[in-house]
């Protein structure tokens, strides 16, 4: 009878010891989306054994990032620093087996053997000098190591799915430590105990950790398990070539939350950082899964380019149902710039306002955060500050025009776009302008700016009441000098 493939299982090991950066969060999505098109399980592993520098904070900034991004995790987060009475264990039976020994060598020893590795231009390596001694030499009141006994002949061969087949002479790896003088394992332990008993058969993760393939192997063939099938991906890299830094946006994913990105638009872009299928930039998620193989995953680094990432998101606004965009943006309010003061301001008639306006705001904004900043009229005090491209707008002439315009407005048995053009057209004509000329000073009458959604569209949004009380502030401004203008400036 044919043994069917065990099930596909991958997971995501971060480092609690600061936020989730984009290069892990790609990771994570890359291990993610292997799981859903193989209809697996991905699993989510913090490794906290570094006590000292692992904070609950990040833990949480790490689990918040991950359910913004919209990647769910099976089963219970694992903890590895709770694991560790099974890594000792395991470092234990290694011992028993004859697959390692206890190390005497001091501190001292082992500087100088560091120190005499840089003499001679050489990598420092232990030199195995406790390998094969009688645990009857061991001097007293010396806590040991128990170090792995690596092949010191040959070479190791790690056959990866994005960087091929690598190889590793054996006389570079030395007989490194699986449990340290106080009893705590090490991480390259830690993670080959864990990832066996999680299941897991698929690895990816950043070629920096292609070295630790090579030593974690030798731990697999030591306990005789099967290891897991690799996949190393490329670095993130800057525009310029350079290892990504907080200059090019190696920033924490809740940074990118504050800059206004969507997260499917974050996901679409970190897929297509070192990952492609022809010329093809935009991927739904169902699209993703299907489409995600290790095979077209790039060997080079790939370059973060906040330009694109910009544009793509932009894509993503313009393509949003305007009531979902409402609720993702009502919900990102706290974390963007400007934001919880409109939050504060929110009532439901300027929610309703906003939903309207929703359609003509994300044509203008590639992101959240622009979004706001053009709704700004909307939840702006009388009388409005005008920025200086609106107030060079309201010229002395084009007062006037509006002068003849309000009253033709206030008018109106029925406000709405339509109406409100026709007024705005016909007043134009009769005064023998443009029609820009009338409803450029109207935009900067209405939102004190230059740019705004659609005229017409402003009139409807703001309503009758609001639109003719904003236009008679513009008709009778107060001078700079007045109390309430002071007081607005201030």
């Amino acid at each position: 009878m044919p043994q069917t493939a065990p099930q596909v299982v991958t997971r995501f090991a971060p480092s609690p010891t600061g936020f989730l950066h984009i290069g892990g969060a790609r990771t994570a999505l890359f291990n993610w989306l292997y799981a859903k098109r193989h209809g697996g399980r991905f699993l989510l592993r913090i490794e906290d054994t570094d006590r000292e520098r692992s904070t609950q904070g990040a833990i949480d900034a790490i689990l918040d990032g991950m359910r913004w991004l919209g990647l769910d995790w099976d089963g219970d987060v694992t903890y590895q620093f709770s694991r560790a009475p099974r890594h000792r264990e395991i470092a234990e039976q290694l011992l028993a087996m004859g697959k390692a020994y206890r190390c005497y060598a001091s501190a001292q020893e082992l500087e100088e053997m560091r120190e005499t590795a840089r003499r001679e231009g050489r990598p420092p390596r232990y030199d195995g000098r406790w390998r094969d001694r009688s645990p009857e030499e061991a001097p007293a009141g010396v806590a040991p190591v128990i170090r792995l006994k690596t092949p010191q002949e040959g070479e190791t061969v790690i056959e990866d799915a994005v960087q091929g087949r690598v190889t590793f002479p054996n006389k570079d790896i030395d007989d490194f430590v699986l449990l340290r003088s106080d009893g705590a394992p090490t991480y390259m332990l830690a993670v080959v105990v864990d990832d066996h008993d999680m299941g897991v058969t698929q690895i990816i993760r950043g070629d920096d950790h292609l070295t630790n393939a090579a030593r974690q192997k030798h731990i697999y063939e030591a306990l005789g398990w099967t290891a897991p099938a690799l996949a190393h991906i490329p670095l993130i890299h800057g525009p310029d070539g350079a290892k990504l830094s907080k200059r090019h946006g190696a920033l924490g994913v809740d940074a990118y939350r504050g800059m206004g990105y969507l997260p499917a638009a974050l996901r679409n872009y970190l897929l297509r950082l070192g990952w492609s299928q022809g010329d093809r930039e935009f991927f739904s998620t169902a699209e993703m899964i299907e489409a995600f193989d290790l095979e077209s995953i790039h060997r080079s680094p790939a370059r973060f380019d906040f330009v694109k990432l910009e544009n793509m998101n932009g894509h993503y606004l313009r393509d949003a149902d305007d009531a979902e965009l409402l609720a993702t943006l009502l919900a990102s309010l706290p974390y963007l710039e400007g934001g919880q003061a409109i939050a504060d301001k929110l009532d439901e008639r300027r929610k309703t306002q906003l939903a309207a306006a929703m359609s003509g705001l994300k044509a203008r904004a590639k992101t959240l955060n622009e979004l706001v900043d053009g709704a700004g009229f909307l939840f702006a005090e009388r009388p409005l500050p005008l920025e200086p491209k609106a107030a060079a707008l309201l010229s002395p002439q084009a007062r006037e025009g509006l002068a003849a315009l309000t009253p033709r407005l206030a008018a109106l048995e029925e406000w709405g776009a339509a109406t409100t053009e026709a007024v705005v057209r016909e007043t134009a004509a009769s005064l023998g302008v443009k029609l820009g000329d009338l409803a450029q000073p109207l935009r900067a009458a209405l939102t004190g700016r230059a740019t705004s959604p659609g005229i017409f569209d402003v009139l409807a949004i703001l309503g009758r009441e609001e639109s003719l009380a904003r236009l008679a502030d513009q008709a009778h401004p107060r001078s700079p000098d007045s109390p309430a203008a002071s007081a607005h400036v201030a």
